[in-house]
């Protein structure tokens, strides 16, 4: 194993010893604005921010077999780690209810009490404390959370006014740019650590609207939750994680932008949750061989997939094979790139689209409404089954069907789906690399409606016949629009003699 990404707190289960000490690690990214060399010293600015950086604990109850006393080490000893084995290996298998206790960072933004945090800190927490720099315990109520941001807002009720942060613009941040972290490592409590950020935009699949900092501050276990600062003090990120093979510091941790986070803090604040704007349109990246299949001068943009009916996509005109080059008024240069842009687009306002539509350039507007949560689920394929129906041909690597009430039945297909089925997928195609399987329908070849596998002969043709009177720009692959069997909508673009191809593999 490479490595790994983890988020960063530390867990305790006070048990025997108790310590589960979670790797989790955090990142801190740094943006500072403009260039500017090393200070002599972090000690005055890390002096003044540190107050107002905090220690997150929280208990569970954790469901266990009774009869059995509980020896205790304090979260953070030294010992964690050595007794952990020892307990786990140990330990009696009749046992009651554990109490799980995990620590954490986070920081005040609010002299009147309240604290940021990340979301995994406090998860199915029961109980939740804060400590502050003075050793004072408050005990914190959640505000409100953001499970796809990674992000929590707490309260809690001091005596007098806290000291509190201020937030930076991590856009103006830069890679190179020094940054400091403070937080909780191995519930330490109050640990600096200094460096740079390494890299903007970070992609870590940890949900929809990822584009974290990396930074090579040291982040460990516990740091979770913490304030990434700019050398002006700003807070600019939070520290959430780091790729580390051992769950230590190995100079590359993330952090969550201030921007990112300051927005969906102030809707936790104002709402209890988040309020993100929604388009209503299923996307997918726009690969090469695609861009090459659309007529687009380069793979850029988001490939709209599919749109939903009665949504603000569908009302604005907005269709199934536009790619949306531009979004009120911001670049969409990957796919990726979109969701975000939309997610910040206040609800209600009427922005204008940029697409590409058949060849050509086109301008919508289209009006913003609020993403609601969905529980759905897509249903899961079936086994697959192989009718045989009638008429059937091979064509790019595949063996393609008309679709019948008997292939309709076998493979469990609504009653609306209309296309080509493919009954066959060969190993070595690229259809079989872009995932195409049994069951699947072809609903389009490049962007134009099939039902049979002559009219998908047939446009086939037309582009073979295209290509020989072409001298340069030939053709080499063929843009389908399939329909999967879980009732999703996506493009593919497979190889044009994917035939010949997949006979000379066969052969060797």
């Amino acid at each position: 194993m490479i490595g790994t990404l983890s988020k960063c707190w530390t867990t305790t289960v006070t048990t025997s010893v108790a310590a589960t000490g979670a790797t989790i690690a955090l990142l801190l990214l740094p943006m500072a604005g403009q260039a500017r060399g090393a200070p002599d010293s972090f000690a005055d600015l890390a002096a003044s921010l540190s107050p107002a950086v905090v220690n997150i604990a929280t208990t569970q109850v954790v469901k266990g077999n009774k009869g059995q006393p509980e020896f205790m080490v304090p979260p953070g000893s030294p010992f964690e780690e050595f007794f952990k084995e020892f307990l786990e290996r140990n330990r009696p298998k009749n046992r009651g209810p554990r109490r799980a206790t995990s620590l954490g960072s986070g920081f005040i933004i609010d002299a009147t009490g309240l604290v940021v945090t990340n979301n995994h800190v406090i998860a199915e927490a029961d109980e939740i404390s804060v400590r502050l720099s003075d050793g004072t315990r408050l005990d914190a109520v959640l505000v409100g959370r953001d499970v796809k941001t990674d992000l929590a807002l707490l309260k809690v009720e001091p005596e007098g006014k806290l000291p509190a942060l201020k937030w930076g613009d991590s856009e103006a941040s830069r890679v190179g740019d020094w940054v400091l972290a403070i937080g909780n490592p191995f519930g330490l409590g109050g640990s600096v650590t200094a460096g740079i950020i390494s890299a903007r935009g970070r992609d870590i699949n940890a949900g929809p609207y990822d584009d974290f900092f990396q930074t090579d501050a040291a982040i460990n276990r516990g740091n979770s939750g913490g304030p990434l600062f700019n050398l002006e003090g700003e807070v600019i990120g939070i520290n959430t994680a780091i790729y580390s093979p051992t769950g230590g510091s190995v100079g590359i941790g993330f952090a969550i932008p201030s921007t990112l986070a300051n927005r969906v803090i102030k809707q936790l604040a104002e709402f209890g949750r988040t309020r993100r704007g929604w388009l209503g349109v299923r996307i997918q990246t726009v690969t090469e061989e695609i861009a090459v299949g659309l007529g687009l001068e380069k793979a850029a943009g988001a490939l709209v997939a599919g749109v939903g009916e009665g949504g603000p996509a569908g009302k604005a005109g907005i269709q199934q094979g536009d790619v949306i080059l531009r979004f009120d008024g911001k670049d969409v240069d990957e796919m990726r790139a979109l969701p975000r842009i939309v997610a910040e687009t206040r609800i209600g306002k009427t922005v204008k689209v940029d697409a590409w539509r058949r060849g050509e350039s086109i301008t919508l507007e289209v009006t913003i409404a609020e993403m609601e949560e969905s529980d759905e689920k897509l249903a899961q394929a079936d086994a697959e089954a192989k009718p045989e129906p009638a008429k059937d041909v091979k064509l790019l690597g595949m063996r393609l069907s008309t679709l019948t009430e008997e292939a309709r039945e076998s493979f469990k297909l609504d009653e609306a789906a209309k296309g080509v089925l493919v009954l066959e997928v060969a190993a070595e195609s690229s259809a079989a690399k872009f995932g195409l399987r049994p069951g699947d329908l072809i609903v389009e070849v490049q962007q134009t409606p099939v039902t049979t596998p002559g009219d998908v002969t047939k446009q086939i043709a037309e582009i073979r016949t295209a290509n020989k009177a072409r001298t340069s720009k030939k053709v080499k692959s063929v843009l389908l629009l399939v329909q999967q069997r879980t009732g999703n909508r996506r493009f593919v673009a497979v190889q044009l003699d994917e035939d010949a191809m997949v006979e000379e593999k066969e052969k060797k």
